[in-house]
């Protein structure tokens, strides 16, 4: 194990942080990495939840093309193609490079890769892990492979405060031991943000704790431009039973003919629009009209894949049977839930963000891959292709970065990031306010009477805070703001953000929206859905 200071400091171990503090430690000068993870490594992130699987291009009727062209159909034509290209043509090999390294995928009964099909793509080409466990088993291959590499140096149960920008210059971050209460600052050259999403900000998500949209706070704090905020995915199928986080009912289950339907057994979703398999954005929004005029929705495997769910996908099986639901006998209600953010910090194709020495990756970042809509199964594949892509970004960029220097466990600095009388988490009350206004207002659909309410309520949250210390509930509240003030702005309806009052997408191609925090105080609060705009902080 290293130790002393790291020339790159990773937060987050999800694939994303996984694969690029890998890169990082095997590739070019074999630098020192810090990987700060603020659970067990790998065991709090979105990815080790992930069911669907790992979309890649690698049967003889598929090819990356095919995947590009379905993967920018769902973008809602604000996908970037150039990233696509990136993904899809580079996505096989990094899927078999997780092959090799002992990552072990579901095969058919002659030993070839089994291959499945999810909503709005047009070949099977979705990777499986003992059916519906594929993101524990992505996590644990890569878990494994960071471990063993001696110049890794991991940091858990430690969670990112804010970055150390001295002078204008990044010189590092400083993070708060959950374990002591003891506040740190680790120096480093590069900072690589993978922190993940802002999921935990709607009150039905499937997001596990803490993910509050930390990176994305820490970043905009440090003034580095925000992308497509308003873009949030909802999943058509989260399990509906009381539970925080809902647990996940598996796209691949309708793939494998699992079909949509009422309480009186009617098919909810129109066949004739892709029924089950269309894409995400659609399918959720005619289950939440539904359910909104006070009916049920639910998941009726009883015929396909009927009493083989129990082997094919043992993770909803074992799930539902431990709420009291046996699906080979009867439907499973399902409602949806918050995913996926398609915004986030804005980012190049290679991970960096417009502040020196600061990159970002997965999905804490924005770089316009996925658009106004994320394809099934193509984020666990983001992480492996574009972690890897970054870290070699940062491998080039060292010689003209500072060196680090020396880790301080005290001192005026890290005491200033310390949550005292002062400050300290949000009360549960005022989280749970935050997280029911999202999901009631800047949810799957919204207008602009309840944008402006909900945008109102939560400034005012802020203003009351005052200048009390950063922490992880006042990021959920920082970025709550931030999603809702993008969702007003952009008034139009594309992809995953639908406005009832414009229902249309505007005329000529769609662009994407840019924001930045204005410093607290400043007066500033102009904004554009198409410009960089400033948000007062």
């Amino acid at each position: 194990m290293t130790t002393g200071p790291s020339r790159v400091a990773v937060v987050g171990s999800g694939v994303a942080g996984l694969s690029a503090a890998l890169e990082l430690a095997r590739a070019g000068n074999r630098s020192n990495v810090l990987l700060l993870t603020r659970g067990a490594l790998g065991g709090q992130s979105a990815s080790s939840l992930a069911q669907g699987g790992v979309a890649a291009a690698l049967d003889d009727s598929d090819s990356p093309d095919l995947h590009a062209q379905d993967t920018e159909a769902a973008g809602g034509g604000l996908a970037r193609g150039d990233l696509i290209q990136i993904l899809t043509r580079d996505g096989p090999e990094r899927v078999l490079a997780l092959i090799r390294l002992g990552a072990r995928f579901d095969r058919t009964p002659t030993g070839e890769l089994a291959l499945g099909l999810e909503g709005a793509h047009s070949r099977p080409r979705i990777l499986h892990a003992r059916g519906d466990r594929t993101g524990a088993e992505v996590i644990r291959a890569l878990r494994e492979a960071v471990r063993s590499e001696p110049l890794i140096r991991i940091v858990e149960q430690s969670e990112a405060l804010e970055l150390d920008i001295v002078e204008g210059v990044l010189r590092g971050l400083v993070a708060k031991d959950h374990a002591t209460h003891e506040v740190r600052r680790y120096s480093a050259s590069a900072v690589l943000l993978a922190t993940g999403g802002p999921g935990r900000a709607y009150l039905r998500t499937t997001a596990p704790p803490g993910l509050n949209g930390d990176g994305i706070a820490i970043a905009a704090r440090a003034g580095a431009r925000l992308a497509d905020l308003e873009f949030v995915q909802f999943h058509p199928t989260a399990l509906d039973v009381q539970t925080d986080p809902l647990p996940l009912v598996t796209e691949a289950l309708r793939g494998a003919g699992a079909l949509l339907v009422d309480e009186r057994g009617r098919r909810v979703v129109d066949p004739a629009e892709g029924g089950e398999l269309a894409s995400r954005d659609r399918v959720a929004r005619a289950l939440w009209n539904h359910l909104r005029k006070g009916g049920l929705v639910l998941l009726d495997a009883r015929t396909r894949p009927g009493h083989r769910i129990a082997e094919e996908f043992p993770g909803v099986y074992a799930l539902c049977r431990r709420h009291g639901i046996d699906p080979r006998t009867e439907p499973i209600p399902v409602t949806p839930a918050a995913h996926y953010h398609m915004g986030g910090v804005d980012t190049d194709g290679e991970g960096r963000t417009t502040v020196a020495g600061l990159w970002a990756v997965g999905e804490v970042a924005a770089s316009g891959l996925h658009g106004a809509n994320r394809l099934a199964s193509n984020s666990l594949l983001e992480g492996l292709v574009f972690g890897p892509r970054a870290a070699r970004s940062i491998l080039r960029s060292l010689p003209s970065l500072p060196s680090p220097i020396s880790d301080t466990r005290t001192g005026d600095m890290a005491r200033s990031h310390v949550a005292g009388d002062e400050g300290g988490e949000l009360p549960p009350e005022t989280v749970l306010r935050i997280r029911t206004i999202l999901w009631e207002h800047v949810g799957l659909e919204r207008e602009k009477a309840g944008l402006s309410g909900a945008l109102e309520e939560l400034d005012t949250m802020e203003v009351e805070l005052g200048n009390r210390h950063p922490d992880s509930a006042r990021n959920l509240l920082l970025v709550a703001r931030l999603i809702t003030r993008a969702a007003l702005l952009r008034e139009e309806s594309l992809g995953s953000h639908y406005r009832s009052d414009f229902p249309l997408p505007k005329e000529g191609p769609p662009r994407r929206s840019f924001m930045e925090l204005a410093p607290r105080g400043s007066g500033d609060d102009g904004a554009s859905p198409v410009r960089p705009a400033r948000v007062p902080g």
